[in-house]
């Protein structure tokens, strides 16, 4: 009795501290040796005062070095070979983070793809000179909102409706900031609660997973599908209006083209069975407005031929900044321009100065849409550029060949333009060569065929051939013999 006693009183003792139980001098004497086995692991303030990574601040940010740092030291703790890892190769490993941080940073890259309107690369390029001319708007204040006449509030759009319209010959227009948002607007405007008649052969998925079928749920319209993939007749339309059909969309194949036994109606001969009430609206995608772009037809000839809406995107065969622009009927854009979802649609002054000045240029006569100056350049000014470009290199690793370009971006999806490319043959996987260019301070970013890396000239700017032309330069070097 006594010595259960005895043990009871030596465990509480042990629990409140007086005599240490010895579980509890092993889980210190643990401790201790899991503490001395990190305690070469350098501090966090400690790392970030050295020359290596002070470098990444500018980069990435003191913060987000310091957090990568942080991660790098916790993963270190959790491996197997922490007692081994110096602090050399921890500072290493930490750059390496940093470095495939920075590379998410949206820098410049040069598109030697082939494809003019590279979606992932930012499609149509601003001018230079474009840029530079409203630089001075979005540095300093501006008249975004001001009416200069009444010194009151005023639109946010400048000269950009009636300079649209005239190009367009549209009543009127309407700026957002992308061609999904102008669908969008217009369906939940138009025909919220109400039917949207569309062929099947146009309920186009375009990439990030946007599809016509589930934009008009959003938009709280009902689709009714007519005809089928390849064949839409008059009939099809006609036989689907009711009572409750508010618009009928036609829709831009963006990025595909269906050949072979097909058919479907002009955008007239939907406008002459249509009753009064109901809109003809098109999303016209591609931005063709004054361009020559084989496959692509134009906004105005849509809204000359019955169309009472055209939706495009600005930053495509437009050329300009990314917007969505809608032109059609005065009565629908007022109606259009009131919605409440134009607080959440519309552009910023950046993207107003930008797309204004292109306008005034486009009309003047001075600029043309990037992609049409790429499709009309010759072969025999690309090859000059190619010779240019090569001259001086070991012709064993690099060549001029015949190759093609197409628009992209959503434009003439099966058209293809003749071009010249830079082949580089060295004894490197395509692949791993793909990837050096792609690390480059400035990316070079090119495409394989037939087991070659090829860089097409059509689509790297002529101030870029100095950068392309020392990136191969110093790829060679691995060769000489």
């Amino acid at each position: 009795m006594v010595s259960a006693v005895f043990k009871t009183v030596g465990c509480t003792a042990a629990a409140a501290g007086s005599i240490p139980a010895s579980s509890d001098i092993n889980m210190h004497s643990v401790q201790e040796k899991h503490n001395s086995a990190y305690s070469h692991l350098p501090q966090i303030g400690k790392l970030l005062e050295t020359p290596q990574l002070k470098k990444w601040f500018p980069l990435i940010t003191r913060p987000f070095t310091s957090k990568i740092a942080s991660q790098t030291i916790s993963d270190i703790r959790l491996s197997k070979n922490a007692k081994n890892t110096s602090e050399r190769e921890i500072i290493k490993e930490i750059e390496k983070r940093c470095a495939e941080a920075s590379r998410r940073r949206i820098i410049k890259v040069v598109n030697a793809t082939g494809i003019i309107l590279h979606t992932n690369m930012g499609r149509s390029p601003i001018p230079t000179d474009v840029w530079n001319k409203a630089a001075a708007i979005n540095t300093g204040y501006s008249n975004l909102e001001l009416n200069l006449s009444t010194g009151k509030r005023g639109l946010r759009n400048g000269l950009i409706p009636e300079l649209l319209s005239i190009l367009t010959g549209a009543e009127a227009s309407l700026v957002v900031n992308n061609n999904a948002a102008a669908v969008f607007l217009i369906l939940s405007t138009i025909a919220k609660g109400k039917e949207v008649i569309v062929s099947r052969g146009e309920q186009v998925q375009i990439g990030g997973g946007f599809r016509i079928p589930e934009i008009l749920k959003l938009s709280g319209s009902k689709l009714v599908e007519i005809g089928t993939t390849n064949i839409t007749t008059l009939s099809d339309y006609k036989n689907a209006l009711t009572e409750n059909t508010a618009l009928i969309l036609l829709v831009h194949r963006s990025n595909f083209r269906i050949r072979g036994f097909t058919k479907r109606p002009s955008v007239s001969d939907i406008a002459s069975i249509v009753p009064k009430g109901i809109v003809i609206a098109v999303d016209q995608g591609s931005g063709n407005i004054t361009e020559n772009i084989p496959g692509e037809i134009k906004a105005e000839h849509y809204l000359k031929n019955g169309a009472e809406l055209v939706c495009f995107s600005g930053d495509k065969l437009f050329g300009g900044p990314q917007a969505g622009i809608i032109t059609g009927k005065k009565d629908l854009i007022q109606k259009l321009s009131k919605n409440q979802l134009m607080r959440v649609f519309r552009p910023g002054k950046t993207i107003f100065s930008l797309l204004e000045e292109i306008l005034i240029r486009k009309m003047n006569g001075e600029l043309n849409g990037h992609a049409e100056n790429i499709l009309n350049l010759s072969i025999a000014e690309l090859k000059q550029r190619g010779k240019k470009l090569i001259r001086g290199l070991n012709r064993r690793y690099v060549d001029l060949i015949d190759s093609l370009i197409s628009t992209g971006g959503g434009s003439a999806p099966d058209e293809l333009f003749p071009s010249v490319s830079v082949e580089i043959k060295t004894p490197d996987k395509p692949d791993r060569t793909l990837k050096k260019l792609r690390e480059l301070d400035i990316p070079i970013i090119g495409t394989i065929s037939n087991d070659r890396v090829l860089l097409n000239l059509a689509t790297i700017l002529p101030q870029e051939l100095p950068i392309v032309r020392s990136a191969i330069k110093e790829l060679l070097k691995e060769y000489v013999e």
